[in-house]
């Protein structure tokens, strides 16, 4: 059977949800599903639109747009003011799904990231594998769509997830980069804004394809310092790395299973083990954590996650394990078989900072 994506090739995902806020306040009142919905200011204080809906966008209410216009091209148009708590919320959690799969990861804004898959090859599975089971736990944890590119570059894969909204998944196989590419309006590269394509537009230029086919001094003359990487970029070459922008707040392990099981034996000694790696981890850091995370995730590929939270910060793996095990007995419960099993921790402080709170309790701070 010929693999979706050829190993030893970069793996990247862009990963975009679908109209972050707007779908946000439709899975909170889903009377509003299907309905003209968007997120934004009030047309008396002169807001504008900050999300829409796919039913408003039909109506031509865009992103930016004075609420006082979107108001004239759909009367109907349902506003509801911003809950900027609530998106960081559900930011940080499918944040934290992405980091459950890799460190790899770039986050672009609330609602979408780069994740670099290309190290995971001891997964036995393919990005588009790992991006398939990345879109059904968003769905089924957060009850929001996202939708997913996948290609060897970041380039490519932004304007793959873009290619299929809303809940899309495109997948550009390494070398059909140009094939891709070349039908598409020009307006998809990265750093084309409609000024930039009406001044290709005179010139006759309106694809990717076409735009590829200038030569070097060409794109220097007309894009400036952007030119060299423009051109690449139009060619389906990109190698900017993905690039982790933030702290890790917990460390785990996991692992999917040759053949799902429910063995308690066979699941408690694979706890054990990566209870180990991430104890490692920890040491290796100098770190310690309160917080254990036991994720499992069965035949049908729905995910569970359990975690307990300890007065006293650990280390040990033993310690980890310990609580990992409680956890684990407490889905045992059922006759469900698990193909996947993963063991986290979070809540650190590392041992120099404890050293400094000891410091100030025996100071009577």
């Amino acid at each position: 059977m010929k693999r979706e994506f050829p190993e030893n090739n970069r793996g990247i995902i862009h990963a975009d949800f679908d109209a972050f806020y707007a779908s946000v306040e439709q899975r909170d009142d889903p009377d509003l599903f299907g309905k003209p919905v968007v997120v934004g200011g009030s047309h008396e204080k002169r807001g504008v639109v900050a999300s829409a809906s796919y039913k408003a966008r039909s109506f031509g209410v865009k992103s930016a747009m004075p609420m006082s216009r979107a108001l004239k091209l759909c009367p109907s148009l349902i506003r509801k003011p911003p809950r900027f708590d609530v998106y960081r919320e559900v930011s940080a959690k499918v944040m934290e799904m992405f980091r459950g799969i890799t460190d790899r990861i770039e986050p672009l804004s609330l609602d979408e990231a780069y994740i670099d898959v290309s190290d995971l090859e001891n997964e036995q599975r393919t990005p588009p594998e790992i991006a398939r089971s990345l879109k059904k736990e968003v769905q089924s944890q957060l009850g929001l769509t996202i939708s997913v590119g996948v290609a060897t570059s970041k380039s490519v894969a932004k304007i793959a997830s873009d290619n299929d909204k809303p809940d899309g998944f495109t997948i550009v196989r390494p070398g059909m980069e140009k094939d891709f590419l070349f039908p598409l309006p020009v307006q998809c590269l990265w750093g084309i804004g409609p000024k930039t394509t009406k001044r290709l537009e005179t010139l006759n230029i309106r694809t990717i394809g076409q735009l590829s086919q200038q030569n070097d001094a060409w794109f220097y003359e007309f894009f400036g310092a952007n030119g060299k990487s423009l051109r690449l970029m139009s060619q389906g070459i990109d190698n900017r790395p993905v690039v982790a922008q933030r702290i890790r707040k917990s460390y785990s392990s996991e692992t999917t299973l040759m053949f799902d099981t429910s063995d308690r034996d066979e699941l408690e000694e694979i706890v054990r083990r990566l209870s180990q790696d991430v104890g490692t981890s920890l040491m290796r850091r100098g770190l310690k954590g309160k917080t254990v995370k036991l994720k499992l995730r069965d035949s049908d590929f729905k995910t569970y996650t359990r975690q307990v939270t300890s007065t006293e910060s650990m280390q040990l793996s033993s310690e980890i394990a310990e609580s990992a095990l409680k956890l684990l007995n407490l889905e045992l419960l059922g006759d469900s078989k698990f193909r996947l099993v993963g063991v986290g921790i979070s809540g650190f402080k590392s041992l120099e900072n404890q050293e400094d709170e000891i410091q100030l309790k025996l100071k009577g701070f």
